[in-house]
């Protein structure tokens, strides 16, 4: 489903009549009535949360599950009767209803009733605590959202080289754990490939839940390898990410400040060949490989 963040004001009400007066009350934080309705949605969202998860507690729920079961009714109507108002106050219903905040705010609500006919789903209801991205246009912190948009576009920039890492390293924990296999054996613990593969996953990662652990000689010299190589490998998408978020972050700068940046990175003289002109994140020489 394709969705968007509508800017605030751009699906107000063309009439000047009280479903513009709604709008302001529900969408426009920057009037005093408006911000009383945000703060008191958002205190209502962590209390509907906060009630979801004491019901997941077997020893709460065993003595106050109806009373709790009550109060997520009441949230789940206040919030149903929330969802209809937003969508009578805008202008174009459809334009409401597919952007970010639409979707969540339909999502805080469905699971309830999908709770009668399909029981445990109201555990679901958790992903109110979307509603809170609210907050950032209650307590005016928007500003942060280009930010956000950085993170977000380095992803993007990332994905396809983070899909080549994540390819790579799932073949190598096959390959590792289907060695671990032959090594180590079914009496050892290793009773299958997959399951091999599960010690070489937690293993490579650096998880290690320990209840999988090779016993010979080799087995063991394998695993301090596997260990090892780990640790490397957890640096490389921090490295890629780290890399675009930069990159990012310069073109988000005002021209004077980037092209002062880079020329200063450009002018860094090796002490070892005397070269210059390097990348602004280099750390090493690019002609002689010696630290800058």
């Amino acid at each position: 489903m394709v969705y968007r963040l509508c800017k605030e004001g751009e699906n107000r009400p063309d009439s000047n009549g009280w479903r513009l007066k709604l709008y302001k009350l529900i969408f426009e934080s920057y009037s005093p009535y408006g911000k009383y309705f945000d703060v008191a949605l958002i205190a209502a969202i962590v209390l509907s949360v906060i009630v979801v998860m004491l019901d997941s507690v077997h020893s709460i729920s065993s003595v106050h599950h109806e009373k709790l079961y009550m109060a997520e009714l009441i949230f789940t109507a206040l919030f149903t009767i929330e969802y209809f108002l937003r969508i009578i106050s805008v202008k174009s219903k459809v334009r409401y209803a597919t952007s970010f905040f639409g979707i969540i705010d339909l999502l805080a609500i469905i699971p309830t009733y999908f709770s009668m006919l399909l029981p445990g789903s109201q555990y679901l209801l958790i992903i109110r605590v979307l509603r809170l991205l609210r907050i950032f246009r209650v307590l005016k912190l928007v500003q942060y959202l280009s930010e956000a948009e950085i993170l977000v576009q380095a992803l993007k920039d990332s994905s396809k080289k983070i899909t080549v890492f994540t390819f790579t390293v799932m073949n190598l924990v096959i390959i590792l754990g289907s060695i671990m296999y032959v090594i180590e054996g079914e009496q050892n613990g290793f009773t299958s490939i997959p399951r091999s593969i599960f010690w070489a996953v937690t293993t490579l990662t650096t998880v290690g839940y320990g209840d999988l652990v090779p016993v010979t000689p080799l087995g063991q010299a394998m695993a301090s390898v596997v260990m090892l190589l780990g640790y490397s490998i957890i640096a490389v998408p921090t490295g890629i990410i780290t890399h675009s978020i930069i990159n990012r972050s310069m073109d988000a700068m005002p021209v004077e400040i980037a092209e002062e940046m880079k020329d200063v990175a450009v002018n860094i003289v090796c002490h070892n060949c005397g070269l210059q002109g390097h990348d602004t994140d280099a750390y090493y020489c690019k002609y002689c490989g010696a630290k800058l």
